[in-house]
């Protein structure tokens, strides 16, 4: 297990500057009207899910915990704030010591949610948590859309192994959260070496063009990798001419060869004739792995041809067409007054074209059918109904600044592939449609 499971290295740098300045110009006013210190509950959620999509996936959890952890106004951090004047002295002061020391609950990484879902909970004083509202919604916006993605992916791909392989289409950072996102979503591994030593994901890896071209001949190139990397190796046979590839590479590497990487051309043509080609040549072991600008869609397309494992870049890590969830972090109840005791009121925001919320601090529970399929997301603010007690989403993160949820990212992925099991079948169509539970407020 990476260390990165258990806790993030003590020398990662602060996250508190991952905000919007108005998360801080509103503390400042906040503090300075004598409103900070109200008790306060934010929730994220989304209005709706991206078109045509039939469920959402939670992810980026962990990050969230890690990210809060590491929320610190350092001296760094704090003389750059006063050297451009973002806030004055006694905001800055009040900074140099904050520590995050409210309740966070959520939906666990990996379950599915709907619209109007409240994957998040923060509870605390407002001061405390409305300066984490932009860092939460980077890494949840970004990761539930690419392990959405993922998860549509590893729908079509029907068993088959699924490699992720897209961070030379996005940023280098956002490259490791994506393989992470991916994992999560039912990817077996990744391309990406940061998110193999970071989050422990199964890296894979041989050769590209490059490695063939650089040899006087193709045969050489394959001879290079097999002595390098043994027998069981993938080698790449659509450089030149993909018969004459996979011809030579059967006879450098024998029936023992490990696979052969199709990377263009008409894929399930290509795939068919090379299987044929491999089991004439005794190599009925040899896998196929196909990559070139795959999706779900494509993938689905290719379930009738011989392949064993899709290897996904840019469309994975672009969230396939949907590359944010649009979910919000709404203030939805808060007290009156900055004593502890001072009861909750539930606020919401009323705006005119769709942007209004629902007040109240929530709890959600997935209500299942005579067959123990789900068959609706309810949301209440009230008592939670006896019949729903044992069918709560929300699980604790986070009680009192300290972290309790920690788990192996494992973990998140195998609970994802059990939430969706439990869904209702025409969740696993590629089509587009509507959400396939229906949200319930009580």
């Amino acid at each position: 297990m990476n260390t990165a499971d258990l806790g993030l290295p003590v020398d990662v740098p602060s996250t508190a500057l991952f905000t919007d300045q108005y998360e801080l110009t509103m503390l400042q006013a906040a503090l300075r009207a004598g409103t900070a210190h109200r008790r306060s509950v934010f929730e994220v959620f989304t209005r709706r899910l991206p078109e045509g999509r039939r469920y959402g996936v939670v992810a980026g959890t962990g990050r969230v915990l890690d990210a809060v952890e590491n929320f610190r106004f350092d001296a760094g951090v704090l003389g750059f704030l006063r050297a451009q004047k973002i806030v004055d002295e006694p905001t800055l002061e009040w900074l140099a010591s904050y520590r995050f020391s409210g309740d966070i609950w959520g939906y666990p990484e990996g379950e599915v949610y709907f619209p109007g879902s409240p994957v998040l909970r923060v509870e605390g004083t407002f001061a405390e948590c409305v300066l984490l509202e932009t860092v939460a919604l980077s890494i949840l916006n970004h990761d539930s859309a690419i392990a959405a993605a993922a998860s549509r992916m590893h729908t079509a791909a029907a068993g088959r192994r699924l490699i992720e392989m897209g961070a030379r289409r996005t940023h280098e950072l956002a490259a490791v959260a994506s393989a992470r996102a991916a994992y999560v979503g039912g990817f077996d591994s990744t391309s990406d070496l940061a998110a193999g030593f970071r989050y422990a994901i199964p890296t894979v890896g041989t050769s590209a063009h490059a490695f063939t071209l650089l040899h006087d001949s193709e045969r050489d190139a394959f001879q290079a990798q097999v002595d390098s990397l043994g027998r069981g190796t993938t080698l790449l046979v659509d450089t030149y001419d993909v018969a004459e590839a996979v011809r030579a590479a059967v006879e450098i590497a024998g029936p023992e060869l490990g696979a052969v990487r199709i990377d263009s051309g008409d894929l399930l043509l290509v795939a068919h004739r090379v299987r044929q080609q491999l089991d004439a040549l005794g190599a009925r072991n040899t896998k196929i792995v196909v990559t070139s600008d795959l999706d779900e869609y494509a993938i689905a397309s290719l379930a009738a041809a011989p392949v064993d494992a899709y290897g996904v870049g840019t469309q994975l890590v672009t969230g396939s067409g949907h590359p944010t969830c649009s979910m919000v972090y709404k203030l939805v109840a808060r007290a009156e007054s900055a004593d502890p005791r001072a009861p909750l009121h539930a606020v919401a925001k009323k705006s005119l074209g769709g942007k209004s919320s629902v007040g109240g601090r929530k709890w959600a529970a997935r209500r299942l059918d005579a067959d123990g399929v789900a068959e609706a997301e309810v949301i209440g603010a009230d008592a939670v109904p006896a019949e729903l007690a044992d069918r709560q989403l929300l699980v604790e993160l986070i009680k009192g600044g300290q972290i309790v949820a920690r788990e192996p990212l494992d973990a998140a992925r195998e609970r994802h592939i059990a939430a969706r099991a439990g869904l209702p079948l025409s969740a696993m169509q590629l089509s587009k449609g509507e959400p396939v539970l229906p949200t319930e407020y009580v």
